[in-house]
């Protein structure tokens, strides 16, 4: 019942803040597109903590830098955009292409300045991602990039991609990981929800300069292992590392 409960809000909400967003796109500037989302994402975690039984217990902002800098997400869940896009007032994200695909959307993400690349990666993908982050970053905003590219399930991880190294150098910003768990209680794109409390904590900035080998190295270590920790906190499992699984198609 409170998983068939939450999609129907998800949707309702979904259905009338897109298209409150679609028209606020029509307006000059970013300002009214931005307040209709940010309105919809607090609908949204109301939705989760009211209807699926998720709150949200938020760790490690005393750990943010000051200004600009980017977020390097553990992805485990539909949720975690709205989880992350909710503690900040003005944040820029890296999006796959394949959101274009849905109505309206695609003006709403160029209105809102999201950085949108094609899901595949490649060199064109990551001359989008240099040209729109240089955008977000002369306007001094955060940038949240899901190093793996994908969802990946509880207890997996993809590749980390080196598209956030390309914007930590280039744009001369710290990296922030965040660790998750929300996974447990709303799976990737699955129906089911499970009540509880889900975790989103923000870890130690990793500061400029770093080469690429020692950056995605420890980039990965630090998301990957507070993650696994995170999600033995809710399950009262053992610690146990993601399984590297092969990237999807």
């Amino acid at each position: 019942m409170r998983s068939f409960s939450f999609n129907v809000a998800y949707w309702i909400l979904s259905i009338a803040y897109g298209l409150a967003a679609a028209f606020a796109a029509l307006a000059p500037g970013r300002g009214p597109t931005g307040w209709v989302i940010r309105r919809y994402v607090r609908r949204m975690m109301q939705a989760m903590a009211l209807f699926a039984g998720i709150r949200l217990d938020v760790r490690g902002k005393e750990r943010l830098p000051e200004g600009a800098f980017i977020i390097a997400s553990k992805h485990q869940s539909w949720g975690d955009g709205f989880a992350t896009y909710d503690q900040f007032d003005d944040l820029a994200f890296v999006t796959g292409d394949h959101l274009e695909k849905f109505p309206l959307l695609g003006g709403v993400l160029k209105k809102l300045g999201a950085i949108v690349v094609n899901s595949c990666g490649g060199h064109e993908a990551r001359q989008a991602l240099a040209t729109r982050a240089a955008q977000a970053r002369a306007e001094n905003r955060k940038i949240l990039i899901y190093p793996e590219g994908h969802l990946a399930p509880v207890g997996q991880k993809y590749r980390y991609r080196s598209g956030v190294w390309h914007m930590y150098r280039d744009f001369d910003m710290p990296v922030v990981p965040l660790a998750t768990n929300l996974g447990i209680f709303w799976p990737e794109e699955k129906y089911e929800k499970h009540p509880g409390t889900a975790t989103l904590e923000f870890l130690d900035p990793i500061p400029v300069g770093l080469d690429k080998d020692e950056f995605l190295t420890r980039l990965e270590a630090v998301i990957e292992a507070r993650t696994a920790e995170l999600v033995a906190e809710a399950t009262g499992a053992p610690v146990s590392p993601a399984v590297l699984v092969d990237t999807p198609a």
